[in-house]
């Protein structure tokens, strides 16, 4: 087990958007950071804004190759993993270009083309899944190690279920449904390891304006960061947590599942 002081990250999706702001944010807390990324050159670009401390790792979590090949890398330098963020995710796999209610409107669960639908989950459920399962080994490792995973607020069924919720028609069949499915597993994920020290946490980031929508959210990546910044950063959390941001869920931050 890992006893001393140096702590280190995985981050998927870490080249842009949240996941760049949450491994500038462990970088800058001391952390060593991978920084995974599909495309291994915009990986190296982030890491030269991230600093000495942070490695680009090539990792596209539906390739169970480079999910290996990525953790091979980390247990052959460090031995061990702190801290796993779960950031990468799609919005759609359908026509690119389009507006936020675009891709909304084609994903109803009515209408939205199952081959769409699969591939959507096959990143946002089942390869968030995979590299999880992946990293276990390495974080088993540490003396105390947690497991953080972006979903969103739009994956809540308590909210959604609400006849008076304004957005609720947004709730589509293959990214807010996704998030549904991620929420689920990463709750049962949180009862499995209950008694192993590894803690699970779920996080939202509001809406934030990122590639997912088209740029089209309402708070600034910097701003829509802070609350899985501040989950990634926290080490006595209780496990099973889903929060939010302070304008989206409850006391303490909490979301309804």
């Amino acid at each position: 087990m890992q006893t001393n002081e140096n702590k280190v990250a995985l981050v998927s999706g870490a080249n842009t958007g949240v996941g760049f702001q949450i491994a500038k944010a462990l970088v800058e807390s001391g952390y060593t950071v991978y920084a995974g990324s599909r495309d291994l050159q915009k990986g190296q670009a982030a890491v030269e804004q991230l600093g000495a401390s942070a490695i680009a790792v090539q990792l596209d979590i539906t390739d169970k190759e480079s999910i290996r090949t990525a953790v091979k890398t980390i247990e052959d330098e460090t031995g061990y993993l702190t801290l796993l963020v779960n950031n990468a995710a799609v919005s759609h796999a359908g026509v690119p270009g389009r507006t936020m209610e675009e891709v909304l409107g084609s994903q109803r669960a009515s209408i939205v083309p199952i081959e769409e639908l699969k591939t959507v989950w096959e990143t946002n459920v089942f390869g968030t899944l995979a590299l999880t399962q992946a990293c276990l080994p390495l974080l088993q490792k540490a003396s105390k190690a947690r497991i953080v995973t972006v979903s969103s607020a739009l994956g809540s069924l308590t909210i959604n279920a609400n006849p008076d919720y304004p957005y609720r028609s947004n709730f589509d069949a293959a990214y807010g449904a996704s998030k549904t499915a991620l929420n689920g597993i990463f709750l049962s994920l949180a009862i499995d390891l209950a008694d192993t020290g590894i803690t699970v946490h779920m996080v939202s980031p509001g809406f934030t304006a990122t590639a997912l929508n088209n740029f089209q959210g309402t708070d600034s990546v910097e701003e829509g960061s802070k609350e899985p910044i501040r989950v990634a950063l926290a080490e006595d959390l209780p496990t099973g947590s889903f929060t939010g941001p302070a304008n989206f869920s409850g006391e303490n931050n909490i979301l309804p599942w």
